[in-house]
């Protein structure tokens, strides 16, 4: 990330070998394949399971929805504010800390 860009103006891509689904609550499912050398032996040892689910809550699940690769994160935030209005407030804030969880758990690329 160049520092001169704007974050609002940033497109957030989904890492296409990442795994989700929406749940019949309308919440998003992330699925990750723990198939790694150290993750076999872990789950060898350890006895966990093969395939690690996450459950988004309803904003996380629709950030998730919302980014297609072709939305800025702006528009994201403008999603968010539309759909909840002050229950995302502050928005830029909370919004900014998920993407960066999203980025630095390699499910989504800037």
């Amino acid at each position: 990330m160049r520092k001169k860009e704007n974050f609002l103006d940033m497109v957030p891509k989904r890492i296409e070998r990442i795994r989700w689904k929406v749940l019949e609550d309308g919440k998003v499912q992330i699925i990750i394949d723990r198939n790694g050398f150290f993750e076999k032996l872990v789950r060898f040892f350890a006895k966990t399971p093969d395939v690690m689910r996450i459950d988004l809550d309803e904003y996380g699940s629709c950030v998730w929805k919302s980014i297609d690769g072709k939305r800025t994160t702006g528009e994201i935030c403008g999603v968010l504010k539309s759909k909840f209005g002050k229950d995302v407030e502050p928005l830029y804030e909370r919004f900014g800390t998920y993407i960066n969880i999203l980025k630095n758990n390699k499910f989504i690329e800037i």
